[in-house]
């Protein structure tokens, strides 16, 4: 096309001098030639002129490149041509000395510069320099052959140009060679534009950024990988640096760039994605597109020439040896040219993917952490974590299919061009034929893109039903609802399945039709030629068409991917250009005010606001407030009444409708469910401001974390796990706090931070943190806790959204309008509280059961308190240094065989396997059989007469292709049907394992990496895994057919065959290892992406309000360069090994081209000679794709790996034990029998719990109360057998249950959680979820819990919305919803976890009326740390250090001044007395 633009009189002249045989060329034509050279040379050397007097008039120094020698001679020694006129031939060579000169004055003025990137005239003129030598050589070797000439010098330099000038167009691609002087002066070196990250430096090199051109085009540039990863397998830290251009810095701010362009061009508020990316990719598409043209191209020299081989090979008695050996060599140069383009377009589509996805990665993140909260009830988290990874990894492989687009037209073009030469009128029923293959895709497409929208919905769902359950395991274990919930994931599977399966038969249904194509068309095109329009069909004109048939099979079979790739890709881009355009958080909501313009810390004028701006009723209505700097606020209020939603307001994360809210000064947010980060507690609390250990200290001991840092392994460096599982509530609630304390902000928004830890810890902290080191903060704090009420300067009171008093205490006591109720609750609390207290005192001292266990513990046994969590684990904590969550499990080695067999024996045993291998090798057999029958039955040459009829021949040919086709058919079926239930099985396998296992692998295991399981890795089964394996047997059943051929007529090849097939053995060997590892790494480096995203989205208010957004995006970025890394070497790699073996294989292809040329004539049939040819055209691409589906299947197949890991997890104990099945009512009374009980986390880690003996009577309340750590939901984790005892034994009703089935034991077992859970969909669902209660009950249910007015107000009453994780409700509404749960299954014997720690006292106090009039029969188990719950207990268990410390009475453990209990009582007693004067002192 450029020799077109430049030579428009003579483009079609020089396009028609590549065809050999037509002699239509004039004498004078080559004079033409050397006119058009001097007029573009002089041209260049006229704008050269300009532009060295430019420089020199400006004084500029401009780069001139070392390589310049070279590269001035590259492109002018063409222009020697056999013209007659002395004329051209004189300025021809005047032209050449003028080059010369030119490169001289070049290297002049070379010495003392250094270039970077060369000019761009430079680079235009070996652009066109290249196709002016190709052009040149083509008309020499024209010559020699119409002619019959033979070799000159001249000729040899010709080619040799072409060699030179093809090093320049890379040259000129690239714009740099890599090449550069070292200069001693530290001055000159080049600065980045400071692009890279600060964490760049001291990491390693990047050995792509530093390649030369020599290195880029074979990728030599990856050997310093290779020769680590043959010694050992690599890690992480072993893999280079990715280059600037492709890290997530450079990326996302271009990405940012292409954005800000569309909106200016298009003058838009909300530019189009899709426009965006194009700016973004355009240019390395472009010259992506440009090698795959020029790829495209090439491949079809081979076909062309094919028919003057057959031709040459038939006369060689009057054709001299050396036009055959050109003729070899230009197969050759051809293959070479092809070669390397193919393996730089297809390493640069795989580059330009890399690219976009981290760019859209970055952006999904950055979009995520700025979500309204309606965008985000819009999109939950596994449908984000969804877009994440399998969409992103949709456009990314859209990204190598785009080139296609580009050399589809023109290999069809090609093809047409070559059959009309050789057919003449029959390409154009071969052009039909093709186009009407073509057209049958369209409605195919249609549907297998309605096809992949269902798939990709059913995944939706699926993945965000398989989120939900791994956020809310525990639930679901304690409820013994994991069986339903595993039944409601193989019913979404299912229907997953079914789409699945409907695709992948279509795709069989594609398989077949394109397969079969190159039959089609040419039995077609054949019998046009032969029956209809009478052309002789030679062998040499056979065996061209076949082999370009051949050729079309490529472009066809490519099309249904192509628009397959391209209705995935468009479904996937549609779906991440919505959740990019969904509304973020009002960034004008908070008008900021300078600290010295003001003496109000939060101000707020008329606001309205409300979560959904589309509701009748706003949440927040009519809110007047101003706080002045410094004062401490205290928000109360009865559940649901707005106290939360006051301060998200205030933090600008609710929509707002009307009003203003001023801020002056930085916040800080302590939210009412804590939000720990996965690291260490010191991260967590220190939150990306620098150390400082004075404060740090200080700050520690202001939240009493000291003691809980001593109880820890490795203190304040303990390991977290996800969501601080491995931390109580109360450790959680006070890290959480001291990373608010440590920001050393001005205005500190506090929701409920005292309601999970216990009465001496929430004075401490009110005291030492809200009074001591915050006393000169401005505090709002939202608390159900009366006593912390009186020291507030201020005082409100929310009631259905509004402000309905505000005042100091004393204040709203008189007012007497509802603040009473709140008070009055809590006052009847205390006065129970001190009536037992001093009805005790008079009694005797009682000895308590367990007093003897008192003995103090070693330091040892301390360092596993921490579990008193309920949540908790089973890792090796001291061992590992406080690490929790280890590194990802990974494979090293190479893939075990038993994953193979696991796979191929998955189905019905593999009976499959060898049917499916049957029919590819029938196929293989049918389909050298007809080509074969073709070339044996034509005519070599227009004189000979055929064999028999044509009608007979073509016939034969016909049936033979139909039977091919057929075997095509049968074995695209059996692979469809056998990788879809082979997926289908080890899905379930890995369900079903991961369902059953013990609560300890879900506490140590991120749900980023069993997400990644259930979607990437799933996907890759789903529809991938099959079609590669099944690649590797057919490509070798393919090369074995095309050895075959070539051995029939030169059995010779195998001299060259067998070493070379040795050293790509070899080559293999070497590149496995790597590969196979940066593959593994890349796998496990995409986890931590979707896991610090999932922690990121649930964390998003705490980010903003600390204005942590920057800091969490660059984390973001780190983790995308970290799987970029391994992932772009991999592919790399790929590359590297493909270049390799394509070339090895095109020098098998030359020798044997070599040895048909050099044996005389009579020893080979022609005919057959061309067949071996028509094949071994495709050697190099037959044989590198044995070893790259090799290797591809090797990467794919760490997906089943990583999912078969997963398939064998070790179990909890059988759900039901058919044998030890307990009666229908049990437990009928509820006594609870401990018996020596011990419970620890792991073989090497002391006890927990240390030999607890002591009975829980049946219908009977037992508060079980003790410090954070000492073992109080340990006990209850054993009761429900989350954790199996290590010794000892727990009897319920005379049943030891260790003997029992779970589900039989958690069924009839009632516990409300202290961290209250709810799922997402609908009120019944929450409360019923197996469906065994009628609404009546359930409505019931819903009036004894305080929701049902609530509920009944909502339009859609039982079937009201619950949003992901409960959102739309309220903390205190969800504990509520626990509580209902409880009262429907009505167990006999009934656990309470902190059950009413979120709500207010007067809720509490109803609720735990309720559970009296409601439990009166039943068994109660109370943890509480508010005291007033378990203080009407019939026993209290106080334990200290995992032993029983007390045990008896309340009545009786009051008796004793000096016990725990009494401590406890008397602290809380005086608590509200103490506040009430620190609030006098502090003012």
């Amino acid at each position: 096309m450029l020799l077109e633009a430049m030579f428009n009189s003579s483009s079609a002249t020089k396009f028609k001098l590549l065809q050999f045989r037509i002699a239509w060329l004039q004498p004078s034509s080559p004079c033409l030639w050397e006119g058009a050279s001097i007029i573009l040379q002089l041209g260049f050397f006229g704008v050269l002129f300009i532009h060295f007097v430019r420089e020199i008039l400006c004084k500029r120094r401009k780069r001139v490149t070392d390589k310049d020698v070279e590269k001035y001679p590259a492109g002018q020694n063409k222009t020697r041509a056999r013209c007659k006129s002395p004329f051209p031939n004189l300025s021809s060579e005047i032209m050449q000395l003028i080059a010369w000169a030119i490169t001289l004055i070049a290297v002049c003025k070379i010495s003392n510069r250094k270039d970077i990137k060369f000019p761009w005239i430079l680079r235009a003129w070996w652009f066109c320099s290249f196709f002016l030598s190709l052009s040149r050589t083509a008309l020499d070797i024209h010559f020699i052959f119409t002619n019959h000439d033979h070799l000159r010098v001249q000729d040899y330099a010709d080619f040799l140009s072409l060699l030179a000038s093809t090093c320049l167009l890379g040259i000129s691609i690239q714009g740099k060679t890599g090449i550069v002087f070292n200069i001693p002066n530290a001055i000159t070196e080049p600065l980045l534009n400071g692009t890279t990250d600060k964490k760049s430096e001291g990491r390693r090199d990047c050995l792509y950024g530093k390649a030369t051109l020599l290195q880029l085009i074979t990728f030599s540039w990856l050997n310093p990988l290779f020769a680590v990863g043959i010694k050992k397998p690599l890690d992480q830290d072993e893999v280079p640096d990715v280059d600037i251009r492709d890290s997530g810095g450079f990326l996302s701010r271009s990405f940012d760039e292409s954005l800000k362009y569309v909106k200016e061009r298009d003058k838009t508020t909300n530019p189009s994605i899709y426009k965006a990316i194009l700016v973004f990719i355009r240019k390395k598409a472009a010259i992506n597109a440009l090698f795959a043209v020029i790829s495209a191209v090439s491949s079809y020299v081979g076909p062309y020439l094919i028919d003057d081989l057959v031709t040459f090979l038939s006369e060689k008695k009057s054709r001299s040896l050396q036009s055959g050996y050109l003729l070899a060599l230009a197969f050759l140069g051809a293959k070479m040219v092809e070669t390397i383009a193919q393996r730089q377009w297809i390493f640069g589509a795989r580059q330009l993917g890399l690219r976009l996805r981290a760019a859209l990665i970055s952006h999904i993140y950055q979009k995520g952490l700025l979500l309204s909260s309606q965008s985000r009830q819009n999109h939950t988290s596994g449908e984000i974590i969804n877009y994440m990874s399998v969409d992103i990894q949709r456009i990314t492989d859209f990204m190598w299919y785009l080139n296609i687009i580009w050399m589809l037209p023109i290999q069809i073009s090609l093809a047409i061009f070559i059959l009309h030469t050789n057919l003449g009128l029959g390409s154009l029923v071969g052009l039909a034929a093709t186009l009407t293959v073509m057209a049958l895709n369209i409605p195919i497409t249609r549907i297998q893109k309605g096809y992949q929208s269902k798939i990709m919905e059913a995944k939706d769902d699926r993945m965000k039903a398989t989120s939900e359950v791994l956020r809310i395991m525990k639930t679901l274990k304690l409820q013994a609802w994991d069986s339903h919930y595993l039944h409601k994931l193989e019913s979404l599977r299912k229907t997953e399945y079914n789409w699945l399966w409907k695709s992948l038969r279509l795709s069989a249904i594609s398989t077949f039709i394109f397969w079969g194509s190159p039959t089609f068309i040419s039995v077609l095109t054949f019998g046009a030629c032969a029956l209809i329009l009478g052309i002789p069909l030679t062998a040499g004109r056979v065996l061209s068409a076949l082999a370009t048939f051949r050729m079309l099979q490529d472009p066809i079979f490519n099309l249904p991917d192509l628009l397959s790739v391209i209705a995935q890709g468009k479904v996937s881009a549609d779906r991440v250009a919505a959740y990019l355009q969904e509304d973020e958080i009002q960034p004008d909501a908070i008008e900021f005010v300078p600290k010295d313009q003001t003496e109000f810390g939060v101000q707020i004028d008329g606001g309205k606001f409300s979560w959904d701006a589309e509701s009748r009723r706003p949440t927040l209505d009519g809110i007047q407030l101003q706080v002045k700097r410094g004062m401490k606020v205290a928000i109360c209020g009865t559940v649901g009444s707005g106290k939360s939603s006051l301060l998200s307001c205030i933090l600008g994360e609710m929509p707002k409708l009307s009003g203003t809210i001023k801020i002056s000064g930085t916040k800080a947010y302590v939210p009412q469910s804590p939000w720990i980060l996965t690291g260490n507690v010191r991260e967590n609390i220190i939150f990306g401001n620098p150390y400082d250990s004075f404060k740090y200290d200080r700050t520690v001991k202001a939240c009493a974390l000291t003691k809980d840092f001593e109880l820890f392994s490795a203190g304040d460096l303990t390991e977290i796990g996800e969501r601080g599982i491995n931390m109580s509530g109360g450790q959680k609630q006070r890290i959480q706090l001291a990373r608010a304390v440590y920001q050393d902000a001005d205005i500190y928004l506090l929701d409920d931070p005292f309601s999970a830890v216990d009465a001496h810890t929430g004075t401490q902290l009110f005291e030492d943190c809200l009074m001591g080191i915050l006393k000169n903060k401005t505090i709002l704090y939202v608390t159900h806790q009366v006593e912390f009420l009186p020291a507030a300067d201020v005082i409100l009171v929310m009631q259905n959204g509004r402000i309905a008093q505000a005042g100091t205490f004393e204040e709203l006591l008189k007012q007497n309008i509802g603040f009473e109720v709140l008070v009055g609750a809590h006052s009847q609390a205390l006065e129970s509280i001190l009536s037992v207290e001093s009805s005790s005192r008079t009694s005797q001292q009682a000895t308590t059961d367990g007093e003897f266990n008192t003995d103090p513990s070693s330091d040892a046994e301390l360092l596993h308190t921490k579990h008193e969590s309920e949540h908790n684990l089973s890792l090796e904590i001291t061992e590992k240094e406080g690490r929790l969550v280890q590194d990802e499990e990974r494979e090293k080695g190479s893939i075990g065989k038993e994953v193979y067999w696991s796979y191929l024996t998955i189905v019905k045993g593999g009976a499959l396997v060898p049917i499916i291998l049957l029919a590819q090798s029938s196929f293989q057999v049918l389909q050298v059989a007809s080509n074969y029958w073709m070339a044996w039955a034509c005519p070599p040459t227009h004189s000979s007469e055929p064999i028999t009829g044509m009608n007979f021949i073509l016939l034969v040919y016909t049936l033979l292709s139909v039977g091919s086709s057929l075997c095509v058919l049968l074995r695209a079926t059996l692979v469809a049907i056998a990788g879809l239930l082979a997926s289908q099985k080890l899905f379930t396998n890995m369900l079903h394992s991961v369902l059953r296992a013990p609560m300890a692998f879900f506490d140590s295991t991120p749900t980023g990496r069993i997400l990644n399981r259930a979607s990437t890795d799933q996907s890759v089964v789903d529809l991938e895994i099959a079609n590669k394996l099944g690649w590797c047997a057919f490509s070798v059943i393919q090369i074995l057919g095309t050895i075959a051929v070539m051995s029939q007529v030169a059995w010779e090849v195998f001299v060259i065959f067998i070493p070379v097939t040795a050293i790509c053995i070899w080559y293999q060997q070497y590149y496995i290892p790597t590969a196979r590892e940066l593959a593994r790494l890349a796998g496990i480096e995409r986890a931590p992406i979707l896991h610090h995203f999932a922690e990121s989205l649930a964390g998003a208010a705490t980010i903003r309000a600390f204005d942590q957004k920057g800091r969490f995006f660059a984390a973001n970025l780190c983790l995308i360069d970290n799987h970029s890394r391994p992932w772009f070497h991999n592919v790399s790699a790929m590359e590297w090994l493909s270049f390799r073996l394509n070339q090895l294989s095109n020098f098998v292809f030359a020798f044997s081209l070599v040895l048909l040329v050099t044996l005389p004539e009579g020893i080979i049939n022609p005919s057959i000679a061309g067949l071996a040819v028509t094949y071994g055209i495709s050697l190099n691409i037959q044989q590198a794709a044995v070893i790259w589906n090799i290797c591809n299947a090797e990467n794919k197949m760490i997906s089943v790996e990583r999912i078969l890991q997963y398939s064998n997890i070790a179990s909890e104990a059988p759900l039901v034990i058919e044998d030890c099945r307990p009666p229908n009512n049990w437990p009928e009374i509820g006594t609870i029998c401990f018996r020596n009980l011990q419970v620890r986390y792991a073989e090497h880690l002391p006890s927990v719990l240390k030999n607890i003996t002591c009975t829980f009577p049946g219908r009977k309340k037992v508060g079980v109360v003790g410090r954070t750590g000492s073992g109080k939901s340990t006990l209850i984790q054993a009761i429900f057998r989350i954790v199996e005892p290590r010794g000892g034994s727990i009897i319920i009703d005379d049943v030891d249950i260790s003997k029992l089935g779970l589900h039989d034991l958690r069924s009839r077992l009632s516990i409300i959680p202290q961290d209250p859970t709810m799922f997402e969909g609908t009120v019944r669902g929450n409360l019923d979820p197996l469906e065994q209660y009628s609404d009546n009950e359930i409505w019931e249910a819903l009036d004894k819990c305080q929701l049902g007015d609530l509920v009944r107000a909502k339009e859609e009453k039982l079937e009201s919305t619950v949003a992901d994780d409960g959102e739309n409700w309220s903390v205190g509404q969800r504990q509520l919803f626990c509580l209902g749960r409880a009262l429907l299954k009505r167990s006999s014997i009934l656990v309470l976890d902190e059950a009413t720690a979120s709500v207010d006292s007067a809720t509490d106090g109803v609720i735990q009326k309720i559970i009296t009039q409601e439990f009166k029969d039943r068994t109660i188990v109370t943890i509480a740390h508010r005291i007033h719950t378990v203080i009407d207990s019939d026993l209290v268990l106080v334990l200290s250090d995992g032993r029983i410390a007390e045990y008896d009475t309340p009545a009786k453990l009051l008796e004793r001044e000096d016990s725990f209990f009494s401590k406890l009582i008397k602290e809380y007693s005086m608590r509200s007395k103490s506040f009430n004067c620190l609030a006098k002192v502090q003012n």
